[in-house]
């Protein structure tokens, strides 16, 4: 904003005289600035790479059993340039996977034509898929810029991880992360009241809105009084985690085939029967959980079976070398078949009730040398720790995070609530 000086005078004297002249202004003249108003600036609003500015915006999501061409035939483009559109999609984005309340923005010029010029359909928090209809037609996708932040959390168990994460409004992508980090380590199904964690990760943003954790960093979990320590670390060209001393935490065997499901009953040489009233071995761990949770192999190896049978329902069995076998029951699907190679953690059927089963869940059944055996009672083989010419490289990050860990101070609700009633 800019002012101008304007000068009003009573009286303007100009004398003439040897080809001179003089412009005299009197005392009493008034003086008055006078605001000049600049066009103003505009800035361009710039989202997807596109620029706002000349469209009106709409912000819509798609609706059950919307398709592409529900959304552009009514805004003036005809069906055989919406079939061109799905046909050059196909390599970028299938225009059958709008998925319904997933949010799309549609771009229409603001003059008398109201022409459509872009749809922007998102897929994910981070991916989405740009119409283009501004001259020829093109489609391709995008990402929103990430942010990725440096975090920390901690919590008290009460009842279980998952309950007191959620108490402490922490990401459930974090609980996942954790669970994933101790799980061949800790029995999340044997939790103690008092039992703790401290936690060092990273988080993605986009935004300003947490869109999941990128990794966990280091962390701390205080189970029966025992720290167990996890630091990331890349060892032969692999990031894995390892406890204070350089070993690896993870197991050749996950501790369950399922996350965060609850042992519905435990091996054992007698059980009453719920089917077939009867006392009889049980000689496998019963995992409840709901119809379809993700059942994952809980060691690498070759599937040796998949197949139906009248009592085990659908089950996949692999061997994991000559020493363990394991084998998972009453699958709602089969996710793997005989002969494919797994890995730890792959998922290879899907939580069901079928063959002799009261409700979804799955048989998770032990074999070593032969022998059916409860794993909870097995000392599983441990993976390969840090190498030694690699300790020195180790030792650096764990003086970096150690430190870190042990001051954070652990708190939930509980204590947060205690803290602002000190005086």
């Amino acid at each position: 904003m800019r002012y101008i000086l304007i000068v009003l005078t009573s009286c303007l004297f100009i004398a003439c005289g040897n080809d001179q002249e003089e412009l005299s202004i009197e005392n009493d003249s008034l003086v008055e600035l006078k605001e000049v108003i600049e066009p103003e600036t505009i800035v361009p609003l710039i989202k997807y790479n596109i620029d706002f500015t000349d469209y009106d915006v709409l912000k819509l999501s798609i609706k059950k059993d919307e398709a592409l061409s529900h959304i552009l035939n009514p805004r003036g483009i005809d069906y055989p340039e919406i079939q061109k559109i799905i046909d050059l999609s196909k390599g970028v984005f299938s225009a059958r996977k709008l998925q319904t309340g997933k949010p799309y923005t549609l771009l229409i010029k603001k003059d008398s034509t109201q022409t459509l010029d872009y749809m922007i359909y998102e897929i994910d928090a981070i991916d989405y898929v740009v119409y283009d209809f501004t001259d020829s037609v093109r489609v391709y996708r995008g990402k929103k810029p990430v942010t990725i932040l440096e975090k920390t959390a901690s919590g008290i168990i009460e009842t279980s991880l998952w309950n007191t994460m959620m108490q402490n409004d922490l990401n459930q992508d974090l609980i996942l992360s954790l669970a994933d980090v101790y799980a061949w380590t800790i029995d999340f199904y044997h939790l103690q009241k008092g039992d703790a964690f401290k936690v060092i990760y990273t988080e993605r943003q986009v935004e300003g809105v947490s869109v999941g954790v990128e990794q966990i960093l280091a962390a701390e979990f205080i189970h029966f009084n025992n720290p167990i320590y996890a630091y990331l670390f890349e060892s032969d060209s692999i990031l894995d985690y390892f406890d204070a001393d350089g070993k690896n935490l993870r197991k050749a065997f996950l501790r369950a085939p399922v996350k965060f499901s609850r042992i519905s009953s435990r091996y054992t040489g007698k059980r009453f029967h719920p089917v077939q009233k009867r006392y009889k071995a049980h000689l496998g761990t019963d995992y409840a959980a709901a119809s379809g949770t993700p059942i994952m192999a809980t060691g690498d190896g070759v599937v040796i079976e998949s197949a139906y049978g009248k009592f085990n329902g659908n089950y996949v069995k692999v061997k994991h070398n000559a020493t363990y076998t394991t084998q998972y029951l009453h699958m709602s699907k089969r996710a793997a078949k005989k002969g494919d190679r797994v890995l730890q953690g792959e998922t290879i059927g899907y939580v069901g009730s079928t063959g002799l089963a009261t409700g979804p869940h799955v048989c998770y059944r032990f074999w070593k040398n032969g022998k059916q055996v409860d794993p909870y009672r097995q000392e599983l083989p441990e993976s390969t720790p840090v190498k030694a010419e690699e300790m020195e490289a180790f030792e650096k990050v764990k003086a970096e995070y150690a430190p870190r860990l042990n001051s954070i101070i652990i708190e939930n609700k509980e204590s947060l609530a205690l803290a602002g009633t000190e005086t």
